[in-house]
């Protein structure tokens, strides 16, 4: 897997992403990936559920949207599978030292363009759309709202796997899976 750090600049606005890339061919098997946000921990718990970490045993990859306000929770993903993530609004500078605000990945032949958002709940999807409005994406992971969401858009897998750990702007908490094989497709998990 090869890693680049890119920069692009908005007006006034600088964000830094990175882009990652598997390499090889299509997939032999469905890829399976984990897909949060908004762990908040440990405001919101003290660590991942244990129904969280049961379904990361099981995963290729893990993606974090952003928000997880400890680091540590990072340390535990990355210990289950290979892992992406992104620096949330909620989260301290030593996260946003240790991942980008935004991110581009390349699985099995897939883009996936991750960022958490910012701002109210309306319009949230189109915002972040904007800042991948040159790149071509397979789907679009976002966090923020804490609710769960996807649609097909254009094309585009649009996909919000919610909180696992902070229900209070939805009825559950939630996570995702996406399956990677022919094409690509998410699954939400409540509990």
């Amino acid at each position: 897997m090869t890693q680049k750090k890119c920069a692009l600049e908005f007006a006034s606005l600088s964000v830094q992403y990175h882009v990652f890339q598997q390499t090889g061919s299509a997939l032999a098997t469905a890829m399976k990936v984990a897909v949060l946000s908004d762990t908040h921990i440990p405001h919101a718990a003290s660590q991942l559920p244990e129904n969280v970490c049961e379904i990361l045993k099981q995963v290729d990859a893990v993606i974090h949207a952003g928000d997880y306000q400890d680091e540590s929770v990072i340390d535990t993903l990355q210990s289950y599978a290979d892992f992406y993530g992104v620096a949330g609004n909620m989260d301290a500078t030593a996260i946003h030292k240790r991942v980008p605000t935004k991110l581009i990945i390349n699985l099995g032949g897939f883009v996936i363009g991750v960022m958490h958002g910012e701002g109210s709940a309306a319009g949230l999807e189109e915002r972040i759309l904007e800042h991948f409005k040159n790149t071509h994406l397979d789907a679009l992971i976002y966090g923020h709202s804490h609710r769960a969401y996807q649609e097909r858009r254009d094309g585009i897998l649009i996909f919000n796997p919610g909180s696992p750990t902070d229900k209070r702007f939805a009825r559950y908490q939630s996570m995702g899976i996406l399956t990677l094989e022919e094409n690509i497709t998410g699954e939400i998990i409540y509990f």
